[in-house]
C-alpha cells in the first residue's frame, strides 16, 4: 500500500520559515512525480509546487523565491521549505504522488495525482 505522512506543521508569525516533510512508503520518491498542495478553509484546493520524474522542480508564481521542493532518495522523503510565510499561506498542507501521469509543464494540477497524505496544518499570524 501507499501511504504519504506529512510532518513540520505549525503556527509561526509573518516572514517566518517551516520545513515540512512528507515520508512515503511503498512509492519511491524521485521515481514518481510527487508534490505539495494547499487548501485554505472555503477554497479550492492549490498546487504549490512539484517534483518530476526528470528531477526538475516548479514552483507556484504565489510562492516562487520563498518555497523550494527537494527530496532526499535515502531517507524516502520529500521536502518543502517555507521561508518568509505570509498569511495568505495558512491553509493545510498535502504531499502527493502520481503514478501515470507524465508529470511535464509547469502546471500542478489535484487531478493528476493518485496518492495523498492526510495533511499537516500551517498557520501564519501575528
Amino acid at each position: 500500500q501507499v501511504q504519504l505522512v506529512e510532518s513540520g506543521g505549525g503556527s509561526v508569525q509573518p516572514g517566518g520559515s517551516l520545513r515540512l516533510s512528507c515520508a512515503a512508503s511503498g512509492v519511491t520518491v524521485g521515481s514518481r512525480c510527487m508534490a505539495w498542495f494547499h487548501q485554505a478553509p472555503g477554497k479550492q484546493r492549490e498546487g504549490v509546487a512539484k517534483l518530476d520524474k526528470s528531477g526538475s522542480t516548479y514552483v507556484a508564481d504565489s510562492a516562487k523565491g520563498r518555497f523550494t521542493i527537494s527530496s532526499d532518495s535515502a531517507k524516502n522523503i520529500l521536502y518543502l521549505q517555507m521561508n518568509s510565510l505570509k498569511p495568505d499561506d495558512t491553509a493545510i498542507y498535502y504531499c502527493a504522488a502520481a503514478v501515470f501521469h507524465v508529470c511535464t509543464g509547469s502546471d500542478i494540477v489535484a487531478s493528476n495525482y493518485n496518492y495523498w497524505g492526510q495533511g499537516t496544518q500551517v498557520t501564519v499570524s501575528s
